[in-house]
């Protein structure tokens, strides 16, 4: 049921879209297509044919328009290219959160809100002009009584109403889209709306912000690649979060950068390796790694800010994903496709040798590119594309793995256009198989379990012993569970109750009949009659509950 509230931001949506000449979309939808020819009778229709821009950037300027929260669903769409065309990724990467700040007055209220106390308590000063602001929340610098300068994240006062609001209306215009438009049960909207839910509330807590941040820090400590900014944990909370103060240049701004002397071919490879290692390594990537949350130090070392969306791997998907680019630097194609169906990220009855032809018609002309043209990140994509075809499940956690290697593909070849991510991260590849298997890995695996291993060494010898002697008394008893056999027996016993209750059932009304034939014939006694008509009815409930039960399994 849509409210008020909800009805009326869904006029003023339909009012941007028609501003921005995205009429002719809603209007190709299935529900509207029998009043399609209204849109040729108006007047706008013909005034403006020929002067609107392109389809993306229509949707892109009605997005900006709708404000911080669909600018943030559009964002988070684009990186969805499994689901969307290109051209429209593309412009939806152009999305910039261009929010007006709010006060820095009700930015100091909301800090001592959370505090419980005065700002003047807790730092020397707070500029109440914000550093930077966007969607969700706003930056302030201040300075701590110990006289270290931090900047300060809050959130946007009542931005969880204005979400949860807009959120609604997203899930209807998604189902309404599933429904009627002709994409819409392929490109699934629905479930795009929830990943986005999960995403944006993630962003919404400041504390899983700040502790992914000092787990990042943690695992680049004493690096000359790239810095984490401190956390101020006891000063932290949902909805305020304070980090050590960082001065860098703007990736961006490579004019600058080029100026200081710093060299562009480095910075472009060192990304490239501090992405496979978070990935590799670590198992834990910044996961929004655009130009807006990277500066760089004057001698050359990154700095991240903005922790808010993070990515994981699985050991076993890190593993198949480091062997699918090396079988795809060596164009082993079968063994690509050897390894989807292993990993199950394709049904396992996929013909592999099928699935390899497909593989190879996408491959093969990029392969005969100079390396320096291909592209990495697109090179994934259109493999995701094809293995679509063949079912493939969409795995959440390659899709952000896939978006963060666009970003760093390009912001890496802004950088140094001449990079070639393919001959930068192979040799990274093959070092960190190389640790994966044989001795060192044998090593390495040793010692992580060893001290595990010796402490439950001593109950080994008396675990054997009560074991053998179980065998020899004949004590010796295998337990083993099967789910098939767990719904076979609870069939079979479903089967034997309606057939107890149907003999029984059936018996009571025989003998019942018998007793009343008896009885108008012989003439029985009364107590003979009601014993015989309880009998008769004891046997039609236990049949109408034999009935039941067979309803109900």
């Amino acid at each position: 049921m849509i409210r008020p509230a909800q009805a009326f931001r869904l006029l003023h949506i339909n009012w941007v879209l028609l501003r921005n000449g995205l009429d002719e979309v809603i209007l190709a939808t299935h529900l509207f297509r029998p009043i399609r020819f209204l849109l040729y009778l108006s007047p706008l229709y013909w005034l403006r044919r020929g002067r609107l821009p392109p389809y993306p950037v229509r949707i892109r300027r009605a997005l900006e328009e709708l404000g911080p929260i669909f600018i943030k669903f559009g964002q988070i769409l684009s990186t969805r290219r499994d689901l969307i065309p290109l051209d429209i990724a593309d412009e939806l990467a152009k999305l910039q959160d261009r929010v007006p700040p709010f006060s820095g007055e009700q930015a100091r209220l909301l800090i001592e809100k959370a505090y419980g106390q005065t700002l003047n308590t807790v730092f020397t000063e707070f500029d109440a002009q914000p550093l930077a602001s966007a969607s969700i929340a706003q930056v302030h610098v201040a300075r701590l009584k110990g006289g270290a300068q931090v900047v300060i994240k809050v959130l946007r006062p009542g931005i969880e109403k204005v979400i949860r609001r807009d959120l609604g209306l997203l899930y209807i215009l998604a189902a309404l889209a599933q429904r009627y438009w002709r994409d819409g049960r392929r490109l699934r909207p629905v479930e795009v709306v929830k990943d986005y839910e999960r995403t944006i509330f993630d962003e919404l807590d400041l504390v899983r912000e700040a502790a992914n941040a000092s787990q990042l820090r943690r695992n680049w400590e004493g690096s000359k690649m790239l810095y984490v900014p401190e956390v101020y944990w006891d000063l932290t909370r949902r909805n305020v979060m304070v980090m050590e103060r960082i001065h860098g240049t703007p990736v961006g701004d490579v004019a600058r950068l080029k100026e200081q002397g710093i060299s562009m071919r480095q910075l472009g490879e060192q990304g490239v390796e501090i992405f496979f290692t978070q990935v590799f390594r670590d198992n834990f990537f910044h996961a929004d790694m655009h130009p807006g949350n990277i500066f760089v130090e004057p001698n050359g070392r990154y700095i991240a800010v903005d922790f808010g969306i993070v990515g994981t791997l699985t050991g076993e998907d890190q593993r198949y994903l480091a062997e699918n680019l090396l079988a795809f630097f060596n164009r082993d194609y079968r063994r690509v496709a050897e390894l989807h169906v292993e990993s199950e990220w394709v049904p396992k009855e996929t013909r592999v040798d099928e699935f390899e032809s497909a593989i190879r018609a996408v491959c093969e002309p990029i392969f005969n590119r100079p390396l320096r043209d291909i592209s990495f990140g697109h090179f994934l994509l259109h493999l995701f594309q094809t293995a679509r075809r063949f079912n493939m499940e969409i795995q959440p956690q390659l899709v952000l793995l896939q978006k963060t290697l666009l970003n760093i593909e390009g912001l890496g070849r802004q950088l140094y256009p001449e990079l070639d991510l393919w001959t930068t991260a192979k040799p990274f590849l093959e070092r960190w198989m190389e640790g994966q298997v044989g001795p060192r890995a044998l090593m390495r695996k040793l010692q992580k379990h060893f001290p595990r291993w010796t402490e439950e060494a001593g109950d080994v010898p008396l675990l054997a012993h009560k074991a053998l002697r179980d065998a020899v008394e004949g004590r010796l008893q295998l337990q083993w569970r099967s789910e098939d056999l767990v719904h076979l027996r609870r069939d079979l016993v479903a089967g034997q109750r309606r057939i107890i209750a149907t003999i029984s059932g059936g018996s009571l009304l025989i003998s019942s009949a018998l007793l009343f034939g008896l009885g108008s014939n012989a003439l029985l006694s009364t107590a003979t009659l009601a014993w015989a008509a309880g009998a008769l009815a004891l046997g039609g409930g236990v049949l109408l509950v034999g009935a039941w039960v067979r309803s109900r399994s």
